[in-house]
């Protein structure tokens, strides 16, 4: 059991078993099986996979912001070339595709839904997730044109003066805690069009 918790693989794999067992026990339980040959489940499966990747992407920007640059401060300087040239990175790999699978994952289940037009113009019906799409569109945006070319010069990835390095952090700092900000509304409006928020 231990050597499945030791690989991210494994325990991404066993996470995946534990979900296949569970829904055929259910199925079992309740004679209701998954219908993988209906639209509706596809609808289904899009929205899951759609908040996973959202999971990621916003818990990386929370861990960020209420995490990794509170603390930095508190951290002794012949430590931080390990959050800087290990950690970091890292992470915002993770924390960019999350971003876009969460967009690509998000447009794709509206256009199942049939309302990706309808939401991108705010209309009336679809008005909540479309200013959920709008602010998700403008937060990935943030993270890919502005944030992430941002942090390479800051992490020492891209070459840059020491006065363009620091311009560079201060930019994609405030660029975060802005999408921490917008993180709020967005997911209220994701939330709320099918669950009675507005």
């Amino acid at each position: 059991m231990g050597a499945i918790f030791q690989s991210l693989g494994r325990t991404i794999t066993a996470g995946v078993v534990v979900l296949i067992v569970l829904l055929a026990i259910a199925g079992a339980i309740t004679g209701t099986w998954v219908r993988v040959a209906d639209h509706s489940w596809w609808q289904f499966a899009f929205r899951w996979l759609h908040v996973t990747a959202g999971v990621m992407w916003i818990g990386l920007l929370w861990y960020f912001n209420f995490v990794q640059t509170p603390s930095m401060p508190k951290i002794p300087d012949e430590q931080k070339p390990a959050i800087g040239k290990v950690i970091a990175p890292a992470a915002l790999f993770w924390f960019r595709w999350a971003a876009m699978a969460t967009i690509i994952l998000g447009l794709i289940l509206a256009w199942m839904n049939r309302y990706v037009g309808p939401a991108l113009m705010l209309q009336k019906g679809v008005l909540a997730i479309g200013l959920g799409m709008w602010l998700g569109i403008i937060m990935w945006f943030n993270v890919w044109f502005i944030i992430w070319p941002n942090q390479k010069k800051a992490l020492g990835m891209v070459q840059v003066t020491p006065e363009e390095k620091t311009k560079a952090a201060r930019v994609a700092g405030m660029t975060s805690r802005i999408n921490t900000m917008l993180s709020i509304p967005m997911l209220y409006f994701m939330v709320a069009q099918s669950h009675g928020g507005l």
